[in-house]
């Protein structure tokens, strides 16, 4: 059913959750061969699963609610090994107790930083034992907020299954919005070497998200930006409304088809 409405949307590939398999985002248990089953269905209709979500809040102030995500991050793993993708997606986290998407004044401290590089040394682990790739994604709310604090990981850890998913939209804000390419071209210009996913969101003038070529994102630079520093991936929507999917999936053509 999850395939069938993305052929027939026009998409090509997709950043997967195992919600889509009908389990919980991180599930206490993996049922044997389902995983595989989800990577052979995409496979059969053309479909590329270009991630898996792994994502939880790795910077909990509360170290045994860390530790409790563990387990489901571990079957996100088997799964992303099972389902045939190399690449599991996470959320740098939040020292906000009830949503990891949002911004806790703490996330800038020491105390935050050294938590989440923690959570992250073991996936990391993980990552090295199943021979799959970490994705961490720049979000103003989150402890790696902007393209430097995702440098500074990227140097501190030095490990080859760590990488970067970008998004134009979350390097911005109604503030900056007058100088995104200065914006973007310092994030491809820090990141672009260690670039697993590009995300083409897209937001409007007071910041909200919407469907890629609604806004006010200058999506076509940040796509020839991504190809200036050798970027030839997947390009990932998401954020807007089911019946802008179809309108996304041909934005997203013509973006890539005018980078080139």
């Amino acid at each position: 059913m999850v395939f069938a409405a993305v052929l027939a949307d026009g998409y090509k590939g997709v950043q997967a959750n195992l919600s889509s398999a009908g389990l919980a985002s991180l599930p206490d248990s993996l049922p044997d061969g389902l995983a595989a089953q989800f990577g052979e269905e995409a496979r059969s209709r053309g479909i590329r699963i270009a991630a898996l979500s792994g994502t939880y809040n790795m910077a909990h102030p509360d170290r045994n609610v860390r530790e409790a995500s563990r387990v489901g991050f571990r079957n996100v793993v088997k799964a992303a090994t099972e389902m045939g993708t190399s690449i599991v997606s996470l959320c740098t986290g939040s020292r906000n107790e009830q949503d990891m998407w949002k911004f806790h004044p703490d996330n800038h401290s020491a105390a935050a930083w050294a938590d989440f590089r923690s959570e992250l040394e073991f996936a990391l682990g993980l990552a090295h034992d199943s021979g799959i790739r970490l994705a961490i994604e720049p979000e103003p709310a989150n402890v790696i907020h902007d393209a430097k604090t995702a440098r500074r990981i990227l140097d501190e850890l030095a490990s080859p299954h760590l990488g970067i998913i970008l998004d134009a939209a979350n390097l911005l804000s109604p503030e900056t919005l007058a100088r995104q390419h200065e914006v973007i071209g310092e994030a491809t210009s820090l990141l672009g070497q260690s670039l697993l996913l590009a995300h083409a969101k897209d937001i409007d003038g007071a910041g909200h998200v919407v469907a890629p070529g609604e806004g006010a994102v200058d999506l076509l630079s940040f796509t020839r930006a991504l190809r200036a520093v050798g970027y030839d991936d997947a390009l990932i929507a998401h954020g807007f409304s089911g019946e802008k999917t179809a309108a996304a999936a041909r934005e997203l053509e013509r973006l890539v088809g005018a980078s080139e």
